[in-house]
């Protein structure tokens, strides 16, 4: 399964008890549609505010389901916020989560004078000049294998913090004229720690800023404390963007 949804009013992935998520949703919609609800295995598990261009879940479904008809029903019983793009029959072993090779996000800023209504609630406004060449230089530098430690919570499930970034980087978004000043940074990493991804564009804003140097970001990548890389980004210009697959699973 294939999704797409606005992050915004839904309390990320994960379901819980009387509030408004993507996997709760989900379920309560597969229960009216097939009568029960299967495990759901998901690619990335987003966070409160984060959104996701296209998401990745794999579930076990009785062999007379009609691919098609079931995706039109549960994007029928779903928010309107949470669309079912494609559902589509994968071999019998497939794990959305386990045989992801790597995940993209991106992250939206707004630097120009004025928001457009239409991006306001889709990026981070920072106000004043950025020094945009600073913020790729750090960007580069998270590029590989590193310790993660400074851009997760320190109250954390996680026991492993090094991580592999394949790509980050920052781009002037290619949109329409782009008027709004609208940067985007893109990382792609075979797996993420909760909150890094926010983590690592608070500090690179402020690098932006003039508040730390592009030198900071080599000590904060050798397992520094959470509290030595400064206030993680706002949820709502968050995306998970892509989930790349082996050619001979993809979905």
């Amino acid at each position: 399964m294939e999704l797409q949804y606005d992050g915004t009013g839904l309390h990320g992935w994960a379901k819980q008890d009387g509030l408004a998520t993507v996997e709760g949703s989900l379920e309560t919609a597969l229960r009216v549609a097939i009568g029960h609800s299967p495990g759901l295995r998901v690619a990335g598990r987003t966070d409160a505010g984060v959104h996701a261009r296209r998401q990745v879940v794999s579930l076990a479904l009785p062999g007379r389901i009609e691919p098609r008809r079931l995706a039109a029903s549960i994007n029928a019983l779903t928010p309107q916020g949470i669309s079912v793009m494609r559902l589509s029959r994968a071999a019998p072993d497939f794990d959305a989560r386990r045989d992801a090779l790597s995940r993209t996000y991106r992250y939206f800023l707004c630097v120009g004078p004025v928001v457009p209504p239409f991006w306001a609630p889709y990026c981070w406004r920072v106000s004043g000049p950025l020094n945009t060449a600073a913020m790729q230089e750090a960007a580069l530098l998270v590029r590989g294998r590193h310790d993660f430690t400074a851009f997760t919570p320190t109250i954390t499930k996680h026991t492993f913090f090094q991580r592999r970034v394949v790509d980050c980087s920052w781009k002037r978004d290619s949109g329409r004229g782009n008027q709004a000043g609208i940067w985007r940074m893109e990382i792609e990493a075979e797996t993420f720690l909760r909150h890094m991804v926010r983590a690592l564009v608070g500090a690179m804003v402020e690098i932006g800023q003039g508040k730390r140097e592009v030198g900071c970001i080599g000590p904060l990548l050798a397992g520094a404390s959470r509290s030595d890389a400064g206030r993680s980004a706002p949820a709502q210009g968050l995306f998970l963007w892509d989930v790349k697959y082996p050619p001979r699973r993809k979905t």
